[in-house]
């Protein structure tokens, strides 16, 4: 069993910054992919940005070039940084995690291919 923590989230103006961290705790020894998701009110969850224990990552197009995810295994952290925030990517941001699987690197962004979850955290983009 994996637990995820999430903060990080809060309110900013569109072109701000802002950086998502999330804790895991549990079995963390094991090698893991792990993926930032995002959900706004209406629309279904989708996939950012993802990054495995031996550092492989993925990224959706519209992230590409403003957001970087990274991981600290000593800290059992993952992080997204995020620039330049648009009032559409206002959501509940997601962290979740599997054990990493050779015929699935880079990480998948796909929110079935994940069992692990934390309980979210904001992200509140004004124009």
């Amino acid at each position: 069993q994996v637990q995820l923590v999430e903060s990080g989230g809060g309110s900013v103006q569109s072109g701000g910054t802002l950086r998502l961290s999330c804790e895991g705790s549990g079995n963390t020894y094991r090698r893991y992919s792990l993926v930032w998701f995002r959900q706004a009110p209406g629309k279904e969850r989708e996939g950012v940005a993802g990054i495995d224990s031996d550092g492989a990552t993925s990224y959706t197009d519209v992230a590409k070039g403003r957001f970087t995810i990274s991981l600290d295994n000593a800290k059992n952290t993952l992080y997204l940084q995020m620039n330049n925030l648009k009032p559409e990517e206002q959501a509940m941001y997601y962290c979740a995690a599997d054990p990493m699987k050779i015929d699935k690197r880079p990480p998948t962004l796909s929110t079935s291919d994940y069992n692990y979850w934390g309980q979210g955290t904001q992200v509140t983009v004004s124009s």
